[in-house]
Protein backbone atom coordinates (compact mmCIF):
# COMPACT_ATOMS: atom_id res chain seq x y z
CA UNK A 1 0.00 0.00 0.00
CA UNK A 2 2.83 2.37 0.72
CA UNK A 3 3.74 2.17 -2.94
CA UNK A 4 0.30 2.79 -3.81
CA UNK A 5 0.48 6.26 -2.12
CA UNK A 6 3.66 7.38 -2.63
CA UNK A 7 3.23 7.44 -6.61
CA UNK A 8 0.33 9.83 -6.84
CA UNK A 9 2.94 12.06 -4.58
CA UNK A 10 5.39 11.98 -7.14
CA UNK A 11 3.58 12.27 -10.17
CA UNK A 12 1.97 15.88 -8.37
CA UNK A 13 5.42 16.71 -7.33
CA UNK A 14 5.55 16.24 -3.42
CA UNK A 15 9.02 17.74 -2.73
CA UNK A 16 9.57 15.42 0.69
CA UNK A 17 9.36 11.91 0.11
CA UNK A 18 11.29 10.42 2.84
CA UNK A 19 8.56 12.51 4.83
CA UNK A 20 5.30 11.11 3.08
CA UNK A 21 6.88 7.63 3.88
CA UNK A 22 7.81 7.99 7.61
CA UNK A 23 4.08 9.08 8.08
CA UNK A 24 2.42 5.85 5.77
CA UNK A 25 5.18 3.73 8.28
CA UNK A 26 3.68 5.34 11.24
CA UNK A 27 0.19 4.79 9.98
CA UNK A 28 0.78 1.34 9.34
CA UNK A 29 2.45 0.62 12.86
CA UNK A 30 -0.81 1.65 14.60
CA UNK A 31 -2.87 -0.41 12.07
CA UNK A 32 -5.39 2.68 10.91
CA UNK A 33 -6.18 4.11 7.51
CA UNK A 34 -3.12 6.21 5.98
CA UNK A 35 -5.01 9.17 4.07
CA UNK A 36 -5.98 11.84 7.24
CA UNK A 37 -2.73 11.66 8.14
CA UNK A 38 -0.86 11.84 4.66
CA UNK A 39 -3.12 15.15 4.29
CA UNK A 40 -2.84 16.14 7.82
CA UNK A 41 1.15 16.21 7.37
CA UNK A 42 0.29 18.90 4.01
CA UNK A 43 2.86 17.54 2.17
CA UNK A 44 1.07 16.99 -0.75
CA UNK A 45 -1.90 18.94 -2.74
CA UNK A 46 -5.18 17.54 -1.37
CA UNK A 47 -6.93 17.82 -4.87
CA UNK A 48 -4.33 17.05 -7.22
CA UNK A 49 -3.28 13.92 -5.17
CA UNK A 50 -6.77 12.57 -4.35
CA UNK A 51 -7.23 12.83 -8.19
CA UNK A 52 -4.35 10.94 -9.10
CA UNK A 53 -4.79 8.26 -6.53
CA UNK A 54 -8.42 8.08 -7.54
CA UNK A 55 -7.46 7.57 -11.03
CA UNK A 56 -4.87 4.72 -9.93
CA UNK A 57 -7.58 2.95 -8.11
CA UNK A 58 -10.53 3.35 -10.53
CA UNK A 59 -12.67 4.96 -8.70
CA UNK A 60 -14.86 8.10 -10.16
CA UNK A 61 -13.29 10.99 -9.14
CA UNK A 62 -16.05 14.22 -8.41
CA UNK A 63 -14.77 17.54 -9.84
CA UNK A 64 -17.77 18.70 -7.64
CA UNK A 65 -20.44 17.93 -5.42
CA UNK A 66 -23.75 19.74 -6.19
CA UNK A 67 -26.58 18.82 -3.88
CA UNK A 68 -30.18 17.85 -5.32
CA UNK A 69 -33.02 20.36 -4.86
CA UNK A 70 -34.80 17.49 -3.05
CA UNK A 71 -32.29 16.46 -0.41
CA UNK A 72 -34.34 13.68 1.53
CA UNK A 73 -34.48 10.95 -0.36
CA UNK A 74 -30.06 11.09 -0.05
CA UNK A 75 -30.80 11.74 3.72
CA UNK A 76 -33.07 8.73 4.28
CA UNK A 77 -30.93 6.34 2.32
CA UNK A 78 -28.26 7.22 4.33
CA UNK A 79 -29.13 8.71 7.77
CA UNK A 80 -26.71 11.53 9.74
CA UNK A 81 -25.45 9.04 11.67
CA UNK A 82 -23.02 6.80 9.50
CA UNK A 83 -22.74 9.40 7.40
CA UNK A 84 -20.96 11.90 9.66
CA UNK A 85 -19.36 9.33 12.10
CA UNK A 86 -18.04 7.85 9.10
CA UNK A 87 -17.63 10.73 6.72
CA UNK A 88 -19.49 9.21 4.11
CA UNK A 89 -21.20 11.30 1.44
CA UNK A 90 -24.30 9.98 -0.17
CA UNK A 91 -24.41 11.39 -3.88
CA UNK A 92 -27.13 10.00 -5.90
CA UNK A 93 -29.75 7.31 -6.11
CA UNK A 94 -28.89 5.89 -9.37
CA UNK A 95 -31.70 3.18 -11.22
CA UNK A 96 -35.31 2.72 -10.38
CA UNK A 97 -37.36 -0.06 -8.25
CA UNK A 98 -35.68 -2.82 -7.10
CA UNK A 99 -32.34 -2.32 -9.26
CA UNK A 100 -31.74 1.51 -7.33
CA UNK A 101 -27.80 1.78 -6.62
CA UNK A 102 -27.00 4.85 -4.02
CA UNK A 103 -23.76 6.13 -5.10
CA UNK A 104 -21.44 7.31 -1.93
CA UNK A 105 -18.85 9.52 -1.81
CA UNK A 106 -15.52 8.83 0.44
CA UNK A 107 -12.24 10.49 0.49
CA UNK A 108 -10.37 7.09 1.97
CA UNK A 109 -10.72 4.53 0.05
CA UNK A 110 -9.06 2.02 2.58
CA UNK A 111 -11.11 2.87 5.30
CA UNK A 112 -12.39 -0.39 6.21
CA UNK A 113 -14.34 0.11 9.06
CA UNK A 114 -16.29 2.56 6.96
CA UNK A 115 -17.01 0.48 4.06
CA UNK A 116 -18.35 -2.87 6.37
CA UNK A 117 -20.51 -0.32 8.40
CA UNK A 118 -22.12 1.01 4.93
CA UNK A 119 -22.72 -2.75 3.59
CA UNK A 120 -24.17 -3.69 6.74
CA UNK A 121 -26.70 -0.78 7.76
CA UNK A 122 -27.65 0.57 4.75
CA UNK A 123 -30.30 -0.84 2.82
CA UNK A 124 -29.31 -0.26 -1.08
CA UNK A 125 -26.21 -1.56 -3.07
CA UNK A 126 -23.46 0.58 -3.03
CA UNK A 127 -21.16 2.07 -6.15
CA UNK A 128 -18.14 3.80 -4.03
CA UNK A 129 -16.55 6.95 -5.51
CA UNK A 130 -14.07 9.88 -4.47
CA UNK A 131 -14.08 13.03 -3.26
CA UNK A 132 -11.49 15.66 -1.89
CA UNK A 133 -12.00 16.06 1.84
CA UNK A 134 -12.43 19.48 2.63
CA UNK A 135 -15.00 19.31 -0.33
CA UNK A 136 -16.85 16.30 0.87
CA UNK A 137 -17.05 17.89 4.97
CA UNK A 138 -18.63 20.68 3.07
CA UNK A 139 -20.91 18.70 1.04
CA UNK A 140 -22.16 16.40 4.62
CA UNK A 141 -22.46 19.67 6.72
CA UNK A 142 -25.10 21.13 3.36
CA UNK A 143 -26.81 18.13 3.43
CA UNK A 144 -27.27 17.25 6.95
CA UNK A 145 -26.57 20.68 9.05
CA UNK A 146 -24.61 20.88 12.12
CA UNK A 147 -24.86 18.47 15.02
CA UNK A 148 -26.97 16.03 12.55
CA UNK A 149 -25.69 13.11 14.49
CA UNK A 150 -26.29 14.55 17.91
CA UNK A 151 -29.96 15.28 17.06
CA UNK A 152 -30.41 12.02 15.53
CA UNK A 153 -29.09 10.38 19.39
CA UNK A 154 -31.97 12.65 20.63
CA UNK A 155 -34.49 11.49 19.04
CA UNK A 156 -33.34 7.63 19.60
CA UNK A 157 -32.52 8.34 23.48
CA UNK A 158 -28.64 7.61 23.02
CA UNK A 159 -25.67 8.53 24.97
CA UNK A 160 -22.20 10.18 23.21
CA UNK A 161 -19.70 11.13 24.72
CA UNK A 162 -18.64 15.05 25.50
CA UNK A 163 -17.32 17.22 22.93
CA UNK A 164 -14.05 18.97 23.18
CA UNK A 165 -15.61 22.56 23.75
CA UNK A 166 -16.11 22.70 27.96
CA UNK A 167 -17.36 25.45 29.36
CA UNK A 168 -14.34 26.62 31.44
CA UNK A 169 -14.17 25.95 35.40
CA UNK A 170 -17.99 27.40 35.58
CA UNK A 171 -20.15 24.91 37.86
CA UNK A 172 -23.08 25.97 35.93
CA UNK A 173 -21.91 24.95 32.81
CA UNK A 174 -21.74 20.97 33.87
CA UNK A 175 -24.67 18.75 33.23
CA UNK A 176 -25.48 15.78 34.59
CA UNK A 177 -23.88 12.65 32.07
CA UNK A 178 -26.86 10.26 33.71
CA UNK A 179 -29.53 12.64 31.48
CA UNK A 180 -28.87 11.42 27.93
CA UNK A 181 -31.20 14.17 26.22
CA UNK A 182 -30.06 17.22 28.27
CA UNK A 183 -26.12 15.68 28.08
CA UNK A 184 -26.97 15.35 24.00
CA UNK A 185 -28.44 19.04 24.22
CA UNK A 186 -25.16 19.92 25.27
CA UNK A 187 -23.18 18.27 22.55
CA UNK A 188 -25.61 19.75 19.99
CA UNK A 189 -24.63 23.52 21.55
CA UNK A 190 -21.08 22.90 21.60
CA UNK A 191 -20.95 21.82 17.79
CA UNK A 192 -23.26 24.39 16.69
CA UNK A 193 -20.06 26.94 18.55
CA UNK A 194 -17.19 24.27 17.25
CA UNK A 195 -19.05 24.93 13.62
CA UNK A 196 -18.73 28.74 14.02
CA UNK A 197 -15.12 29.10 15.56
CA UNK A 198 -13.97 26.87 12.49
CA UNK A 199 -15.66 28.59 10.26
CA UNK A 200 -14.02 32.43 11.83
CA UNK A 201 -17.44 33.48 12.73
CA UNK A 202 -17.53 36.85 14.92
CA UNK A 203 -21.09 35.95 15.62
CA UNK A 204 -23.95 33.33 16.28
CA UNK A 205 -27.57 33.94 16.13
CA UNK A 206 -30.27 31.63 17.31
CA UNK A 207 -33.35 32.73 15.73
CA UNK A 208 -36.71 31.12 16.77
CA UNK A 209 -38.94 31.04 13.70
CA UNK A 210 -42.74 30.12 13.35
CA UNK A 211 -41.69 26.44 11.70
CA UNK A 212 -38.06 26.11 12.41
CA UNK A 213 -34.99 26.95 14.72
CA UNK A 214 -32.42 29.49 12.27
CA UNK A 215 -29.09 29.46 12.60
CA UNK A 216 -27.14 32.56 11.29
CA UNK A 217 -22.82 32.87 11.05
CA UNK A 218 -21.56 36.06 10.82
CA UNK A 219 -18.54 35.59 8.57
CA UNK A 220 -16.52 38.24 7.73
CA UNK A 221 -19.50 40.80 8.09
CA UNK A 222 -21.73 38.79 6.20
CA UNK A 223 -24.65 36.69 7.36
CA UNK A 224 -24.91 33.39 6.15
CA UNK A 225 -27.72 30.82 7.15
CA UNK A 226 -25.87 27.37 8.15
CA UNK A 227 -27.83 24.01 7.12
CA UNK A 228 -30.15 22.52 9.88
CA UNK A 229 -31.12 19.21 11.12
CA UNK A 230 -34.58 18.47 9.73
CA UNK A 231 -37.10 18.90 13.08
CA UNK A 232 -34.67 21.47 14.97
CA UNK A 233 -37.73 23.45 15.84
CA UNK A 234 -38.81 20.69 18.90
CA UNK A 235 -35.48 21.14 20.26
CA UNK A 236 -35.82 24.62 20.04
CA UNK A 237 -36.29 25.26 24.44
CA UNK A 238 -33.39 23.08 24.87
CA UNK A 239 -30.72 24.75 23.11
CA UNK A 240 -31.69 28.41 24.09
CA UNK A 241 -31.91 26.54 27.68
CA UNK A 242 -28.70 25.42 27.24
CA UNK A 243 -27.10 28.60 26.06
CA UNK A 244 -28.77 30.69 28.67
CA UNK A 245 -26.88 28.13 31.40
CA UNK A 246 -24.05 28.35 29.79
CA UNK A 247 -24.12 32.24 30.45
CA UNK A 248 -25.93 32.19 33.78
CA UNK A 249 -29.08 33.53 32.80
CA UNK A 250 -32.74 33.03 34.12
CA UNK A 251 -33.70 30.64 32.56
CA UNK A 252 -37.31 31.30 33.95
CA UNK A 253 -37.46 34.54 32.97
CA UNK A 254 -38.78 34.47 29.17
CA UNK A 255 -40.22 38.00 28.82
CA UNK A 256 -37.46 40.49 29.28
CA UNK A 257 -34.28 40.65 27.30
CA UNK A 258 -31.25 39.36 29.16
CA UNK A 259 -27.16 39.91 28.69
CA UNK A 260 -24.31 37.20 29.95
CA UNK A 261 -20.76 35.52 29.28
CA UNK A 262 -19.66 32.35 28.97
CA UNK A 263 -16.20 31.79 28.91
CA UNK A 264 -15.11 28.62 27.01
CA UNK A 265 -11.73 26.18 26.23
CA UNK A 266 -11.47 25.76 22.26
CA UNK A 267 -8.04 23.91 21.34
CA UNK A 268 -6.42 25.43 23.82
CA UNK A 269 -7.51 29.09 23.46
CA UNK A 270 -9.50 31.21 25.74
CA UNK A 271 -13.06 32.40 24.05
CA UNK A 272 -14.90 34.98 25.45
CA UNK A 273 -18.75 34.46 24.39
CA UNK A 274 -20.93 37.37 25.17
CA UNK A 275 -24.55 36.40 25.11
CA UNK A 276 -28.02 38.46 24.45
CA UNK A 277 -31.19 37.13 24.86
CA UNK A 278 -34.29 39.25 22.90
CA UNK A 279 -37.86 37.86 23.31
CA UNK A 280 -39.45 37.42 20.08
CA UNK A 281 -43.62 36.83 19.79
CA UNK A 282 -41.91 32.89 18.32
CA UNK A 283 -39.70 32.28 21.42
CA UNK A 284 -36.23 34.11 22.56
CA UNK A 285 -33.58 34.79 20.23
CA UNK A 286 -29.96 34.76 21.31
CA UNK A 287 -27.25 36.12 19.45
CA UNK A 288 -23.34 35.18 20.68
CA UNK A 289 -20.27 37.41 20.02
CA UNK A 290 -16.72 35.41 20.14
CA UNK A 291 -14.27 37.12 21.11
CA UNK A 292 -11.15 35.60 20.81
CA UNK A 293 -8.66 36.54 23.72
CA UNK A 294 -5.96 37.20 21.01
CA UNK A 295 -2.82 39.55 20.55
CA UNK A 296 -3.11 43.36 19.70
CA UNK A 297 -0.62 44.98 17.79
CA UNK A 298 -0.55 47.86 15.26
CA UNK A 299 1.60 45.61 12.61
CA UNK A 300 -1.51 43.77 12.59
CA UNK A 301 -3.77 46.37 11.49
CA UNK A 302 -1.67 46.43 8.07
CA UNK A 303 -1.94 50.31 7.90
CA UNK A 304 -0.50 52.25 4.76
CA UNK A 305 2.81 54.05 5.86
CA UNK A 306 1.66 57.44 5.15
CA UNK A 307 -1.26 56.96 8.10
CA UNK A 308 1.37 54.75 10.38
CA UNK A 309 3.70 57.52 10.43
CA UNK A 310 1.00 60.22 11.74
CA UNK A 311 -0.66 57.48 13.94
CA UNK A 312 2.67 56.85 15.48
CA UNK A 313 3.14 60.31 16.28
CA UNK A 314 0.09 60.84 18.25
CA UNK A 315 0.88 57.93 20.15
CA UNK A 316 3.73 59.67 21.87
CA UNK A 317 1.60 62.84 22.13
CA UNK A 318 1.75 63.98 26.07
CA UNK A 319 -2.22 64.54 25.80
CA UNK A 320 -5.56 65.52 23.80
CA UNK A 321 -7.80 63.27 22.87
CA UNK A 322 -7.56 60.58 19.37
CA UNK A 323 -11.20 60.30 18.51
CA UNK A 324 -11.79 57.01 16.42
CA UNK A 325 -15.03 57.39 14.32
CA UNK A 326 -17.31 54.48 12.52
CA UNK A 327 -20.67 52.58 12.31
CA UNK A 328 -21.29 49.67 14.93
CA UNK A 329 -19.32 46.89 13.48
CA UNK A 330 -16.37 49.05 11.65
CA UNK A 331 -13.70 47.70 13.70
CA UNK A 332 -12.77 50.52 16.00
CA UNK A 333 -12.34 48.73 19.31
CA UNK A 334 -9.98 46.62 17.80
CA UNK A 335 -7.75 49.53 16.94
CA UNK A 336 -8.13 50.95 19.88
CA UNK A 337 -6.43 47.82 21.66
CA UNK A 338 -4.03 48.30 19.22
CA UNK A 339 -2.94 51.78 20.19
CA UNK A 340 -3.23 50.79 23.82
CA UNK A 341 -0.96 47.88 23.59
CA UNK A 342 1.77 49.66 21.41
CA UNK A 343 1.90 52.80 24.61
CA UNK A 344 1.50 49.89 27.02
CA UNK A 345 4.64 50.24 29.23
CA UNK A 346 5.67 49.71 32.69
CA UNK A 347 6.32 53.53 33.14
CA UNK A 348 2.35 54.30 32.07
CA UNK A 349 -0.45 53.65 33.76
CA UNK A 350 -3.18 53.14 31.82
CA UNK A 351 -6.97 53.03 32.49
CA UNK A 352 -10.30 52.19 30.27
CA UNK A 353 -13.67 52.65 31.01
CA UNK A 354 -15.86 50.07 28.39
CA UNK A 355 -19.51 48.58 27.81
CA UNK A 356 -18.97 46.13 27.63
CA UNK A 357 -15.13 44.95 28.18
CA UNK A 358 -14.31 43.31 25.11
CA UNK A 359 -10.52 42.12 25.30
CA UNK A 360 -9.13 41.81 28.66
CA UNK A 361 -5.14 43.51 28.32
CA UNK A 362 -2.50 42.81 30.40
CA UNK A 363 -0.83 45.86 32.80
CA UNK A 364 -4.00 47.79 31.37
CA UNK A 365 -6.76 48.97 34.33
CA UNK A 366 -10.49 47.99 32.69
CA UNK A 367 -13.71 48.98 33.88
CA UNK A 368 -16.90 47.78 33.29
CA UNK A 369 -20.18 50.13 32.82
CA UNK A 370 -22.67 49.28 34.92
CA UNK A 371 -25.86 51.84 34.15
CA UNK A 372 -28.20 49.69 36.62
CA UNK A 373 -26.22 51.03 39.54
CA UNK A 374 -24.99 54.33 38.40
CA UNK A 375 -21.40 53.49 37.13
CA UNK A 376 -22.01 55.03 34.18
CA UNK A 377 -19.04 56.57 31.24
CA UNK A 378 -19.40 60.02 32.67
CA UNK A 379 -18.91 58.81 36.90
CA UNK A 380 -16.34 56.40 36.08
CA UNK A 381 -13.83 58.51 34.06
CA UNK A 382 -14.60 61.29 36.87
CA UNK A 383 -13.29 58.70 39.81
CA UNK A 384 -10.66 57.23 37.51
CA UNK A 385 -9.36 61.15 36.79
CA UNK A 386 -8.15 60.92 40.41
CA UNK A 387 -6.27 57.76 40.49
CA UNK A 388 -3.28 59.11 38.27
CA UNK A 389 -3.59 57.58 34.79
CA UNK A 390 -1.36 58.45 32.32
CA UNK A 391 -3.33 57.88 29.48
CA UNK A 392 -7.34 57.29 29.48
CA UNK A 393 -9.44 54.99 27.32
CA UNK A 394 -12.76 55.81 27.38
CA UNK A 395 -15.45 53.05 25.26
CA UNK A 396 -17.51 55.66 23.73
CA UNK A 397 -18.52 59.50 24.53
CA UNK A 398 -22.25 59.31 23.75
CA UNK A 399 -23.40 62.80 25.53
CA UNK A 400 -22.18 66.11 26.67
CA UNK A 401 -20.96 65.21 30.11
CA UNK A 402 -18.20 62.62 29.11
CA UNK A 403 -17.47 64.71 26.22
CA UNK A 404 -16.69 67.74 28.97
CA UNK A 405 -14.76 65.35 31.44
CA UNK A 406 -12.71 63.67 28.40
CA UNK A 407 -11.57 67.21 27.45
CA UNK A 408 -10.88 68.52 30.72
CA UNK A 409 -8.83 65.18 31.05
CA UNK A 410 -6.98 65.94 28.25
CA UNK A 411 -6.41 69.61 29.05
CA UNK A 412 -5.29 68.65 32.41
CA UNK A 413 -2.13 66.30 30.85
CA UNK A 414 -3.87 63.09 29.85
CA UNK A 415 -3.89 61.16 26.66
CA UNK A 416 -7.43 60.31 26.01
CA UNK A 417 -9.06 57.59 23.22
CA UNK A 418 -12.39 57.43 22.58
CA UNK A 419 -14.82 56.54 20.26
CA UNK A 420 -17.56 58.27 18.14
CA UNK A 421 -20.80 57.02 16.28
CA UNK A 422 -19.98 59.77 12.70
CA UNK A 423 -20.08 58.31 9.22
CA UNK A 424 -16.47 60.21 8.61
CA UNK A 425 -13.65 61.89 10.30
CA UNK A 426 -14.89 64.86 9.06
CA UNK A 427 -18.38 64.25 10.63
CA UNK A 428 -16.47 64.29 14.36
CA UNK A 429 -15.94 67.96 14.83
CA UNK A 430 -19.79 68.42 14.33
CA UNK A 431 -20.77 65.78 16.28
CA UNK A 432 -19.10 67.05 19.34
CA UNK A 433 -20.13 70.88 18.68
CA UNK A 434 -24.02 69.26 17.97
CA UNK A 435 -23.22 67.40 21.52
CA UNK A 436 -23.37 71.17 23.03
CA UNK A 437 -19.14 71.25 23.02
CA UNK A 438 -18.06 74.79 22.66
CA UNK A 439 -16.14 74.77 19.28
CA UNK A 440 -12.70 76.22 21.15
CA UNK A 441 -12.97 73.61 23.68
CA UNK A 442 -12.72 70.98 20.28
CA UNK A 443 -9.82 72.31 18.79
CA UNK A 444 -7.63 72.85 21.86
CA UNK A 445 -8.27 69.28 23.40
CA UNK A 446 -8.59 66.86 19.95
CA UNK A 447 -5.59 66.18 18.14
CA UNK A 448 -7.37 63.69 15.66
CA UNK A 449 -10.08 62.07 14.26
CA UNK A 450 -9.59 59.05 12.46
CA UNK A 451 -12.32 57.40 10.81
CA UNK A 452 -12.59 53.76 9.40
CA UNK A 453 -14.61 50.96 7.52
CA UNK A 454 -13.85 46.98 7.15
CA UNK A 455 -13.40 45.36 3.86
CA UNK A 456 -13.24 41.70 3.13
CA UNK A 457 -10.01 40.56 2.16
CA UNK A 458 -9.32 38.68 -0.86
CA UNK A 459 -8.28 35.13 -0.03
CA UNK A 460 -4.33 34.77 -1.62
CA UNK A 461 -4.98 31.55 -2.45
CA UNK A 462 -7.42 31.76 -5.12
CA UNK A 463 -7.28 35.52 -6.35
CA UNK A 464 -6.91 35.98 -10.00
CA UNK A 465 -5.70 39.39 -11.52
CA UNK A 466 -7.75 41.82 -12.77
CA UNK A 467 -6.82 44.24 -15.32
CA UNK A 468 -7.59 48.26 -14.72
CA UNK A 469 -7.56 50.40 -17.73
CA UNK A 470 -6.39 54.00 -17.59
CA UNK A 471 -10.00 54.49 -18.52
CA UNK A 472 -10.92 52.33 -15.72
CA UNK A 473 -9.17 54.29 -13.30
CA UNK A 474 -10.26 57.88 -14.49
CA UNK A 475 -14.00 56.70 -14.09
CA UNK A 476 -13.56 55.10 -10.70
CA UNK A 477 -11.11 57.97 -9.53
CA UNK A 478 -8.05 55.72 -8.68
CA UNK A 479 -5.43 58.08 -8.53
CA UNK A 480 -2.44 57.35 -11.74
CA UNK A 481 0.19 57.10 -8.93
CA UNK A 482 -1.12 54.22 -6.69
CA UNK A 483 0.84 51.54 -8.69
CA UNK A 484 0.27 47.88 -8.23
CA UNK A 485 -2.13 45.05 -9.94
CA UNK A 486 -5.93 44.74 -9.19
CA UNK A 487 -7.42 41.48 -7.86
CA UNK A 488 -10.52 39.67 -8.39
CA UNK A 489 -12.23 36.98 -6.41
CA UNK A 490 -12.44 33.33 -7.56
CA UNK A 491 -12.82 30.45 -4.79
CA UNK A 492 -11.92 27.72 -3.24
CA UNK A 493 -12.12 25.35 -0.65
CA UNK A 494 -10.13 27.26 1.98
CA UNK A 495 -12.12 29.99 1.36
CA UNK A 496 -15.67 28.49 1.27
CA UNK A 497 -15.77 29.41 -2.21
CA UNK A 498 -16.61 33.25 -1.62
CA UNK A 499 -12.95 34.36 -2.74
CA UNK A 500 -12.47 36.35 0.71
CA UNK A 501 -10.98 35.16 4.06
CA UNK A 502 -10.78 37.83 6.96
CA UNK A 503 -11.22 41.49 6.89
CA UNK A 504 -8.97 44.48 6.93
CA UNK A 505 -9.98 48.13 7.60
CA UNK A 506 -9.17 51.07 5.47
CA UNK A 507 -8.98 54.71 7.16
CA UNK A 508 -8.97 58.19 6.78
CA UNK A 509 -7.33 60.56 9.19
CA UNK A 510 -7.51 64.76 9.91
CA UNK A 511 -4.92 66.02 12.34
CA UNK A 512 -6.08 69.08 14.11
CA UNK A 513 -3.34 71.42 12.82
CA UNK A 514 -2.93 75.18 13.87
CA UNK A 515 -4.78 76.37 10.80
CA UNK A 516 -7.44 73.58 11.20
CA UNK A 517 -7.66 74.44 15.19
CA UNK A 518 -8.55 77.89 14.21
CA UNK A 519 -11.20 77.60 11.50
CA UNK A 520 -13.15 74.94 14.46
CA UNK A 521 -12.68 77.48 16.85
CA UNK A 522 -14.47 80.66 15.19
CA UNK A 523 -17.26 77.59 13.48
CA UNK A 524 -15.70 77.87 10.03
CA UNK A 525 -18.11 76.21 7.03
CA UNK A 526 -17.57 72.07 6.29
CA UNK A 527 -16.32 72.98 3.07
CA UNK A 528 -13.37 75.55 4.13
CA UNK A 529 -12.69 72.83 6.82
CA UNK A 530 -12.05 70.08 4.55
CA UNK A 531 -10.02 72.61 2.03
CA UNK A 532 -7.42 72.67 4.86
CA UNK A 533 -7.25 69.58 5.75
CA UNK A 534 -6.51 68.79 2.01
CA UNK A 535 -3.87 70.90 2.50
CA UNK A 536 -2.41 69.31 5.46
CA UNK A 537 -2.15 65.99 3.93
CA UNK A 538 -5.63 64.68 4.22
CA UNK A 539 -6.17 61.30 2.63
CA UNK A 540 -10.17 60.44 1.64
CA UNK A 541 -10.80 56.97 2.73
CA UNK A 542 -12.08 55.84 -0.58
CA UNK A 543 -8.07 56.97 -2.31
CA UNK A 544 -7.06 55.21 0.52
CA UNK A 545 -9.19 52.26 -0.59
CA UNK A 546 -7.47 52.38 -3.86
CA UNK A 547 -4.06 51.67 -2.24
CA UNK A 548 -5.30 48.11 -1.06
CA UNK A 549 -7.00 47.30 -4.47
CA UNK A 550 -3.55 48.10 -5.70
CA UNK A 551 -1.85 45.92 -3.11
CA UNK A 552 -4.16 42.77 -4.02
CA UNK A 553 -5.61 43.14 -0.77
CA UNK A 554 -9.34 43.31 -1.56
CA UNK A 555 -11.39 44.46 -4.47
CA UNK A 556 -12.62 47.94 -5.73
CA UNK A 557 -16.32 46.45 -5.48
CA UNK A 558 -15.69 46.19 -1.67
CA UNK A 559 -14.08 49.38 -1.23
CA UNK A 560 -16.93 51.19 -3.59
CA UNK A 561 -19.35 49.62 -0.83
CA UNK A 562 -18.24 51.10 2.23
CA UNK A 563 -17.12 54.53 0.76
CA UNK A 564 -18.76 57.77 -1.30
CA UNK A 565 -16.65 59.51 -3.80
CA UNK A 566 -17.27 62.93 -2.00
CA UNK A 567 -13.87 63.97 -0.72
CA UNK A 568 -13.68 63.30 3.02
CA UNK A 569 -17.06 61.17 3.08
CA UNK A 570 -18.65 57.73 3.39
CA UNK A 571 -21.57 56.23 3.82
Amino acid sequence: MTQLLIEPARRTGCEDIPALTQVLQSAAQRQRSPIDDVLDADLVDEERYMRELALDLGMEWLVSIPLPEVPLPLREACGPRIALRHRLLPVAITGEGDKRRLKLATFDPFNLVARQAAAQELALPIDWCMASRKRLHEALRRLYGVGADTFEQILEGRDFDYDHIEAGEDAANVIDQDDDEEASVVKFVNQIIREALDQRATDIHVEPLSTNLRIRYRIDGRLIEIAVPENIKALQSSVIARLKIMARLDIAERRVPQDGRINLQFEGVTIDVRVATVPTVEGESVSLRLLNQEKFNIAKLALEPFVLKKIEALLHLPNGIILITGPTGSGKSTSLYSFLSEVNHPERRIVTVEDPVENKLTGVMQIAVKNEIGLTFATALRSILRADPNIVMIGEIRDLETAEIAIRASLTGHLVFSTLHTNDAMGGISRLVDMGVEPFLVSAAVRAFLAQRLVRRLCPHCKTPREVTEQNRRDLGIPLHIAGQAYAPNGCDRCRMTGFSGRLAIYEIILLTQPMQELIAHRAQAPDVRAQALRDGYIPMREYGWYKVMKGDTTIEEVISVTTSEIGGSE
